[in-house]
C-alpha cells in the first residue's frame, strides 16, 4: 500500500522537462557557463566567487580549491568542515598526470571492537563520541598545497577567516538543513554556542558569524597543519572528547597522515572514467559502467523502462561487492583489478534478468589475490575534483569548545561483524561514501565532476556519464536530468538486501514507465530529495575553453572568467 500511495503522489510530479527553453534542451535548468581563463563550480556562490578571486590573484586551481573548501566549511556546515575528511583527484598540467589524494582519518587507538561487544552494541551509533574518527581535511589541504600549491596559505585562508569574523548571509537550503540538524545535535556541549548563538539556528538571509572557526583557521594559516593536529587545538579536541566519553586522543591527531594514491579507471565507450580506490566507494560507479557497456543504452532511450531496469539491476550487483569487499587497504586488500575487469563484468552481467527485478544477489567470487563536492580549473590547465564531508549532515554533534566546528561521525560506517573486511579496528579508516571523479579522453583531461549524497554518489556518477556519452546531453542537462536512485542494497555496515530494495525516481519519469517497472517487480517510491548535488567542469580542447555546470537541486554556482 505504501508503494501504491507513492505512485499516486508521483502522478503530481511527472511534468517531464524542467521548462521549455529556446535551445531545446529538455532538462537543463540553465545554460552551461563558458570561460577561457578559469572556472569554479561549488555548492555555494560565495565559495565559487572566492575560488575565482584566488585565480585572479595569481593562485592556481589547487590554491583556489583549498580556499573555496575552507569557505564551504563555514557557509555550508551542514555538509562539510574541518572536522571531516577529504578526497581529491588532481590533473596536473605540468606532468600531464592524474593524482589521487585520500585524506580520510582513522579510528582511535584506544577504542576496540571488544568495547562495543562488551557494552551491547550491535552497530556504531550515528551521533555522540563513538563514531568520531580523526578529521583528515586540514592535512589534505596541506598535502595538496605542498605538492601543487603556489600561493601563501595565509592568503588562501584569508577569505574564509574574513567571512567567519564578519559574517555571511545564510542561504535558504542551508538554513533549513541547520534547523533540521539542530534537532538532534543541540544536546551536545558546544553546539548551541557555535550554531545557535541567539537561541536558534540562523534563518534565510540572516548574517551568521563564527568567531571560533575564524580563530582556528587563523592558527592553521599561520602555523600550518601542526597547529591543528598538535598543540592547543589538538589538546582542546582530545580533552573535550574524553570528557564526554570519547576516545579520540592527542596521539590519534598527531599521528594522522593522508595518502597519495593512484586513481583507477575503466574505459567506457572510449572514455577513461577515473575514481579513487577503497576505502571509498568510487569503484562501484566503475563496476556499474562495466556492466552497462554491453547494452545498447542509446537505443533504449533516456527514462525508458528498459534503461531504468537495466541500470537498477547493474547497481544492485555492484553494491553487493561494495558491501563485502570495500575497506581500508591497510587492513584488507580489495581485489580492485579483478572487480574492474571486463571478464568479471561479463560474468556478473549474467545475473541480470531483462524481464524481472532481482530480489537479492550474492557478492562476486574473487580470484586470489550529506557532503559537498566542488571542482576548479585554471588557465594553465590544472583541474581539481574535490569532495569533503562530515558524513551525517553536520556530523557527530561533538563541537569542541570554542573551535567553531563539529567532528565527523564517519566511524558509524564500520561494521561490528567479526571477519568482515570493514569490521571496526583501532587506527583503521572506515568505508567511505564520498568520491570525486574525473574523465580523460585519449590521455587528456575532459571532465572533472562529482555528486553529493551518500550511496547516491556512485549511481549518479554512472548516470552522468551515460547521460553525456549515450544520450548526448550537454554538461548542464546531464546533471539536471531526472535521476534514478535505488536503496536497500546490502551495506558495508552489515545489512543485507533480501527484498530487492526500493527504486526512487525523480519527477520527470512518465507514469506509464513507472507502472511497467512495478509490473517487473520493482518497488517504486517517490522522494523530493536525496538525489545529490552535482558540479562539473569540462575542457573543450578544440575551442580551448572550460564549460561549467551546477545543478538546481542545491544552492550551487558555476562561474568563470
Amino acid at each position: 500500500m505504501r508503494y501504491l500511495i507513492s505512485l499516486c503522489l508521483t502522478l503530481f510530479f511527472i511534468d517531464g522537462a524542467a521548462q521549455d527553453r529556446i535551445t531545446g534542451k529538455s532538462f537543463a535548468t540553465r545554460s552551461e557557463v563558458i570561460a577561457q581563463h578559469g572556472m569554479a563550480a561549488t555548492s555555494q556562490p560565495l565559495a565559487t566567487q572566492v575560488a575565482l578571486d584566488i585565480l585572479k590573484q595569481g593562485g592556481n586551481a589547487i590554491d583556489a580549491a583549498i580556499a573555496a573548501n575552507a569557505v564551504l566549511g563555514l557557509v555550508e556546515p551542514t555538509g562539510n568542515g574541518i572536522g571531516g575528511d577529504l578526497f581529491a583527484i588532481i590533473w596536473d598540467a605540468k606532468t600531464e598526470k592524474l593524482y589521487g589524494l585520500n585524506a580520510s582519518g582513522r579510528s582511535p587507538y584506544n577504542l576496540t571492537l571488544d568495547y562495543f561487544k562488551k557494552n551491547g552494541y550491535t552497530s556504531i551509533p550515528a551521533y555522540g563520541p563513538l563514531p568520531v574518527s580523526v578529521p583528515g581535511a586540514v592535512d589534505g589541504w596541506f598535502e595538496m598545497h605542498k605538492k601543487f600549491g603556489t600561493m601563501d596559505m595565509q592568503k588562501i585562508l584569508k577569505p574564509a577567516i574574513d567571512y567567519a569574523n564578519n559574517g555571511f548571509p545564510v542561504s535558504e537550503l542551508i538554513a533549513w538543513y541547520m534547523e533540521q540538524g539542530a534537532k538532534n545535535l543541540q544536546k551536545f556541549p558546544g553546539f548551541r554556542e557555535t550554531y545557535m548563538p541567539n537561541g536558534n539556528t540562523p534563518k534565510k538571509g540572516e548574517i551568521f558569524k563564527n568567531p571560533g572557526l575564524a580563530k582556528t583557521l587563523d592558527k592553521i594559516a599561520k602555523g600550518g597543519k601542526d597547529a591543528f593536529y598538535k598543540g592547543e587545538v589538538a589538546k582542546t579536541i582530545a580533552d573535550y572528547m574524553q570528557k564526554l566519553g570519547g576516545f579520540l586522543s592527542e596521539k590519534d591527531l598527531a599521528d594522522h597522515t593522508s595518502e597519495w594514491v593512484e586513481p583507477v579507471s575503466v574505459n567506457y565507450r572510449g572514455y577513461d572514467v577515473w575514481e579513487l580506490p577503497p576505502n571509498g566507494q568510487g569503484i562501484a560507479a566503475l563496476q556499474i559502467l562495466n556492466l552497462l557497456e554491453a547494452y545498447d543504452i542509446k537505443s533504449m532511450g533516456f527514462g525508458s523502462q528498459e534503461y531504468i531496469h537495466t541500470f537498477t539491476e547493474a547497481k544492485k550487483i555492484a553494491f553487493e561487492d561494495r558491501a563485502k569487499f570495500y575497506a581500508d587497504p591497510d587492513f584488507y586488500k580489495t581485489p580492485v583489478d579483478w572487480l574492474l575487469s571486463k571478464e568479471y563484468a561479463d560474468e556478473r552481467r549474467k545475473l541480470i534478468d531483462p524481464e524481472r527485478a532481482g530480489k537479492s544477489f550474492p557478492a562476486g567470487k574473487l580470484k586470489d589475490g550529506d557532503t559537498i563536492y566542488m571542482t576548479v580549473a585554471d588557465g594553465d590547465g590544472n583541474m581539481v575534483s574535490l569532495i569533503q564531508s562530515n558524513y551525517r549532515g553536520m556530523g557527530s554533534g561533538m563541537t569542541p569548545t570554542g573551535l567553531g566546528f563539529i567532528l565527523q561521525d564517519r566511524g558509524e560506517l564500520f561494521t561490528l561483524e567479526e571477519g568482515h573486511a570493514n569490521v571496526y579496528a583501532p587506527h583503521k579508516r572506515p568505508f567511505h561514501t564520498i568520491i570525486p571523479a574525473f574523465v580523460t579522453k585519449d590521455g587528456k583531461p575532459w571532465l572533472s565532476f562529482g555528486v553529493m549524497g551518500g550511496g547516491t554518489q556512485p549511481q549518479a556518477h554512472a548516470q552522468i556519464i551515460v547521460n553525456m556519452i549515450d544520450f548526448g546531453m550537454n554538461l548542464q542537462e546531464a546533471g539536471d536530468a531526472p535521476r534514478i536512485l535505488h536503496s536497500g542494497s546490502s551495506q558495508p555496515t552489515g545489512e543485507q538486501m533480501t527484498d530487492g530494495g526500493v527504486l526512487t525516481l525523480e519527477s520527470g519519469i512518465p507514469y506509464e514507465v513507472i507502472r511497467e517497472l512495478v509490473k517487473m517487480g520493482h518497488k517504486v517510491s517517490w522522494n523530493v530529495g536525496s538525489y545529490g548535488g552535482y558540479q562539473a567542469i569540462m575542457w573543450d580542447a578544440i575551442n580551448k575553453v572550460y564549460f561549467g555546470a551546477s545543478e538546481s537541486r542545491k544552492d550551487g554556482q558555476a562561474a568563470g572568467y
